[in-house]
């Protein structure tokens, strides 16, 4: 059943209490997705020894979930400007949440493998269109607010995907990992189909070719990027590679002259909107530089359990949890630029702080440092959102949303991918190369926000 007020909240947002109710469903739902993504990493070994199978193969747990995701966001994400974000919504939940109960419920790897892609598709269809979801909720003087909670339930359950599955692992077996997700996934759809408002619709149709040509490029893309982060050789990146161009060139062909492209390339000429996208894809290329490369420094060099280890990434978490809704706030009052700018500015400083770590370092010398570059990370999220969102128009909101789930996810597989290559060069010094990648990515995130300042947001 449709919101009853659900015209109205195209335009002005929700009711308090129904606002409410609406934004508990997307955050479960964007919860569950988010953490997903990082809470498999933690359980693969396990994983690889209960089902009888090698750590190489095990890895498909991980990547076919990426590769559906980002395959799939912005087909969803143009699918929900037509039949509205509350369909799309509702539908991944309902995916999401069957899917997890078949991991819970895997046999084997293909069965589990199976079980992830059509997890990771869910997962997408969650994505891609939250970001509008969250613009129809709430009312445009309060949009920075609720893009500020949405940024925090992102960056949180990323942040504590380790420790939330080091946890589980410590008193249960791997299929809670995703077991956990049912009942809450329930909850949410029930929810979902009650509170969510629906959003005026698009005129123009989805061209199927033009989705099956943006599963293939950004599937190979991120292919690719699993396969150069485990050291494939180049017999097998340059097939790839060059796939991958050879979709992205007939997509944009195919899109040419299209109202609404899938591939928003039309939104990517408003100035403000591709600084912003830039801003975010380094800034989780940083994220990523820095979750993926620690964990090898905190158990390897120092000798800490994946518990331990698990609690010395979390103060990261915290200061993201305790600065995104105030960041949030601050963008109703101030330019994003700025924000964006002071934040990814401490970001890139708590990357070189890490840099600068002792020998043996205490949990404080550890926790201090972990702590600013949440500051730093939590101050830029939600002002950025708001930039993306509020310089597309709204009937392009969906493109829009797209765009920011796959600015992130690109981002921080772009990290991951990154690290790879860095312990390739040096085992013993892996995490130092990979944390001054991640401290000039934030530099140039902090550039490309503060120039956002010059530019005029075109109409």
């Amino acid at each position: 059943m449709n919101h009853p007020d659900s015209a109205l909240a195209a335009r002005d947002g929700l009711p308090p209490d129904a606002r409410r109710l609406a934004m508990l469903s997307v955050a479960i739902g964007v919860g569950m997705a988010s953490l997903d993504t990082a809470i498999a990493n933690t359980a693969l070994p396990a994983i690889a020894d209960q089902l009888h199978t090698t750590p190489a193969a095990s890895v498909w747990i991980v990547n076919v979930y990426q590769l559906a995701m980002v395959a799939t966001l912005l087909p969803f994400a143009a699918l929900g400007e037509v039949i509205g974000y509350r369909r799309v919504c509702i539908f991944g939940l309902a995916l999401f949440t069957a899917a997890s109960l078949a991991c819970a419920l895997a046999w084997s790897l293909p069965s589990l493998v199976a079980a992830r892609l059509l997890q990771g598709i869910g997962g997408a269809a969650m994505m891609g269109v939250n970001t509008a979801m969250v613009r129809t909720i709430f009312p445009a003087k309060l949009h920075g607010h609720g893009f500020g909670l949405n940024s925090l339930v992102v960056a949180v359950s990323f942040a504590v995907g380790p420790t939330a599955a080091s946890l589980i692992l410590a008193v249960a077996s791997w299929e809670w990992l995703f077991a956990i997700n049912v009942p809450l996934g329930v909850a949410a759809v029930l929810l979902a189909r009650r509170a969510l408002p629906s959003s005026p619709r698009a005129s123009h149709k989805i061209d199927t070719p033009t989705a099956v040509l943006n599963v293939l490029a950004f599937g190979l893309l991120i292919l690719t990027f699993g396969d150069a982060a485990h050291q494939e050789g180049w017999r097998r990146l340059l097939p790839e590679i060059l796939a991958t161009l050879f979709f992205f060139a007939l997509l944009l062909r195919r899109q040419a002259g299209h109202a609404a492209p899938m591939l928003p390339v039309d939104l990517f000429k408003r100035p403000l909107f591709a600084l912003s996208s830039l801003t975010a894809a380094c800034t989780f290329a940083t994220q990523g530089l820095a979750f993926v490369s620690l964990p090898f420094y905190f158990e390897h060099t120092l000798g800490r359990s994946p518990v331990e280890t698990g609690f010395l990434m979390t103060p990261w978490a915290v200061l993201v949890a305790v600065m995104a809704p105030i960041a949030g706030k601050l963008s109703d009052r101030y330019p994003p630029g700025a924000l964006g700018g002071i934040g990814l500015a401490l970001l890139s400083s708590g990357m070189v702080s890490l840099l600068m770590l002792p020998d043996q370092p205490t949990f404080f010398d550890i926790g201090w440092r972990m702590a600013w570059c949440g500051i730093g990370f939590g101050f830029f999220q939600a002002p950025n959102l708001k930039a993306i969102m509020g310089s597309a128009p709204p009937s392009r909101a969906g493109g829009a949303s797209g765009v920011v789930a796959t600015s992130r996810l690109i981002g921080q597989a772009t990290g991951a991918a990154l690290v790879a290559y860095c312990f390739t060069i040096s085992a013993t010094r892996g995490t130092s190369y990979a944390l001054v990648l991640g401290a000039v990515f934030a530099g140039v995130a902090c550039i490309a926000s503060f120039a956002r300042l010059a530019v005029a947001q075109q109409p």
